[in-house]
Order: C-alpha cells, then structure tokens, then sequence
C-alpha cells in the first residue's frame, strides 16, 4: 500500500537498504525504546533508517502515508471519519470537566 508513495531509489552509487527492512527499524525505535545505535539486527540497522525517517519527514512521505491508510480503512468501513480525530488538540475541551 504504501510502496509507491516512497522515493524511489537512486539508479547510480551503492544500493540502499530494502525499504521495508527500513521501515520495520523505523517502528521498531519507539516501539521497543532502543536508540538507533542499540537497534536489534533484526530491526534492521541503525545508521540506516534514522536518515530514512529524517527523508520521508522532510518530502511529506508519514502524511502521505497516513492519508492513504485513513483513506482505506474509510473505504472498508473499518473507521467511521465523522467520529475520529487524528490530532486532538481539534476537539475543544468541556469547561469546568477534569
């Protein structure tokens, strides 16, 4: 789903990192609450996926990505988008409530 919103790879210098080994590393930092450094191999590697995370931040890649899967759980009925709320500082609070 998400693979043709990704950069493509570039056609010289050395090849990159398989994009979802990347992307597991990715996921796997906040997850477990290891640094980059202190990634397990089986997330992938570090000094790999940091720079990734910081391209994708920067060419708008996470929001593309968000958008399609919001998009296709809509599409399958799986979310309902008039009772979700992905920021909730969009929902204003109740007075007085704790």
């Amino acid at each position: 789903m998400i693979e043709p919103l990704l950069p493509k790879p570039a056609a010289t210098g050395r090849p990159r990192n398989n994009d979802r080994t990347v992307l597991n590393g990715i996921i796997c930092v906040p997850v477990s609450g290891c640094g980059w450094s202190e990634m397990s191999k089986t997330c992938g590697d570090g000094s790999a996926a940091n720079p990734r995370l910081r391209g994708w931040q920067e060419f708008g890649i996470w929001k593309k990505i968000l958008g399609r899967a919001v998009k296709s759980a809509h599409k399958s009925g799986r979310i309902d988008l008039e009772k979700i709320s992905i920021d909730s500082s969009s929902i204003p609070s109740k007075k007085g409530e704790t």
